[in-house]
């Protein structure tokens, strides 16, 4: 459960993290972006607004008698009244020395104090200014104001005219905005919640049933699989994980069938040897017969010993521990020395060996390891020979490989155990009548020796006629791998 938890607090957490910082980075942005626009609307607007207002003073003005004459005083003030009336703003004017003469507001004019010259200056060198205060006190809040110079018919300077707007609006529209902010990042933050965790769920359900899996063969389960659902990475897990789960009982089959098959075949001749030498202590055995009950022991031990020495073959040859010392040679060779080294079993149960007919064929392989593979596919056929059978033998070059194969007639291997002959300690009492001193592991020592040498071996059968065992070489050494992954040609 731990690693169940650790996988989805991490995966909400990182969602959550990514979720909050996405959002408030948007927040922000869309706040910034948001207040800039309003911000150039309010300055269009009152860049509008005064130039408005400029252009009806200049209408209205007769030189510096606008602010000393009572009639052009009168007119420019409805004029701007008008103006700020159908805008919903503020407009006031100053003479030239920064003083406010006119404003829309009329008497109760809350405009204090003298426009700086900081401000003046920059109206006139820049034909503009816009800012977001009090403009240096004169108003008593804070607006957004727009100035622009004031001229006459002339062209002469006779003041400044001003448009403002009240920067509440603009506290209004962050605040409104603010709330839909919140309410959308917290409705995003509920359904990415209700999504990361279904999504962790989905990806910690098969983790969960691996990691029970693994607990099971721990205790020695190896049947457990883990159900595979989809095709993403957690499923080819999954699928991996049960291949897995597979080999492990494969092996562990094996294993105890490895462990009980050679309980049994040195429990055998153990039991043999015991009894005879028992036999002989307690006088069961006669003082004439105890020649023939040693030479019975001595066969038994043979036996041990050989079984005791196949194991050890085969523990080197698959721990890697053979050097294999291939070279090219004739393979009929190797062929030829076994049969001739058979010769008195062969005349003894009058077999007929075809196909010895040795024509020089080189191999590129290891001649001991060959030997011994011909030599325990030749002794096993001459076991399950019958008495005048036939033993054919055939060599065959195709591409760049060599085929051995040793065929003999008799009752053959049934169909269904022919695909484990392979198998270590595999018999097949019933149908092959195998000789006492076969232990199951001849064929399986050739298989192991046929694939270090680079080759294959495979079995064929027509029950009740013959048996044919095949394997194959190579006819010469492998190309040697191009330094640098690039070949030797220029």
């Amino acid at each position: 459960m731990s690693v169940r938890k650790s996988i989805s607090s991490a995966y909400f957490s990182m969602t959550a993290l990514v979720l909050v910082a996405s959002i408030l980075a948007m927040g922000f942005l869309q706040m910034y972006l948001s207040m800039e626009y309003f911000k150039n609307d309010k300055k269009q607007t009152l860049a509008d607004i005064s130039a408005v207002a400029a252009a009806r003073a200049a209408q209205e003005s007769g030189g510096l008698a606008i602010w000393a004459s009572a009639e052009p005083l009168l007119r420019m003030q409805s004029s701007i009244s008008l103006i700020a009336q159908s805008s919903g703003n503020l407009v006031f004017a100053a003479d030239t020395v920064g003083d406010v003469v006119l404003c829309s507001e009329g008497d109760t004019c809350a405009h204090t104090g003298t426009v700086s010259d900081k401000i003046l200056r920059q109206i006139r060198q820049n034909g503009s200014y816009f800012e977001l205060g009090t403009l240096g006190g004169v108003c008593s809040q804070r607006y957004y104001t727009y100035a622009r110079p004031l001229y006459d018919a002339d062209s002469q300077l006779v003041g400044y005219v001003f448009a403002s707007a009240d920067s509440a609006a603009m506290g209004v529209f962050v605040s409104d905005m603010f709330s839909s902010f919140v309410l959308s990042a917290g409705l995003m933050l509920l359904v990415a919640s209700v999504l990361s965790i279904l999504l962790t769920s989905r990806l910690t359900t098969p983790l969960r049933r691996i990691a029970a899996a693994a607990r099971k063969f721990g205790s020695g389960d190896f049947s457990v699989r883990v159900p595979v659902e989809g095709d993403d990475e957690v499923a080819q897990l999954a699928q991996t994980f049960n291949n897995m789960a597979r080999s492990l009982e494969t092996i562990d089959s094996s294993r105890s069938s490895f462990m009980g098959n050679i309980a049994h075949e040195l429990r055998t001749p153990m039991t043999t040897i015991k009894g005879f030498i028992d036999g002989m202590l307690d006088g069961t055995i006669p003082p004439e017969m105890q020649q023939h009950y040693l030479s019975l022991v001595s066969q038994e031990v043979g036996r041990l010993a050989r079984l005791t020495q196949s194991m050890l073959d085969i523990t080197k040859l698959e721990a890697g521990e053979y050097k294999v010392n291939a070279a090219s040679y004739d393979v009929w060779e190797t062929i030829t020395s076994v049969v001739l080294s058979a010769e008195q079993r062969i005349t003894e149960h009058g077999i007929q060996i075809e196909g010895l007919a040795p024509t020089r064929t080189i191999v590129y392989a290891d001649a001991d390891l060959v030997y011994q593979v011909v030599y325990n596919i030749f002794d096993n056929a001459l076991k399950f020979t019958p008495d005048g059978g036939t033993i054919s033998l055939s060599v065959t070059k195709t591409g760049g490989m060599v085929t051995v194969g040793i065929r003999n007639t008799g009752t053959g291997i049934s169909p269904d155990a022919l695909p484990f002959v392979f198998d270590r300690f595999y018999k097949e009492d019933k149908s092959r009548r195998l000789h006492g001193r076969g232990n199951g592991l001849g064929l399986h020592i050739c298989k192991v020796l046929v694939g270090l040498s680079g080759g294959k071996i495979w079995a064929e059968s027509e029950q009740g006629q013959w048996c044919q065992f095949s394997f194959t070489l190579p006819c010469e050494a492998p190309a040697a791998p191009p330094k640098n992954g690039r070949g030797s040609h220029r």
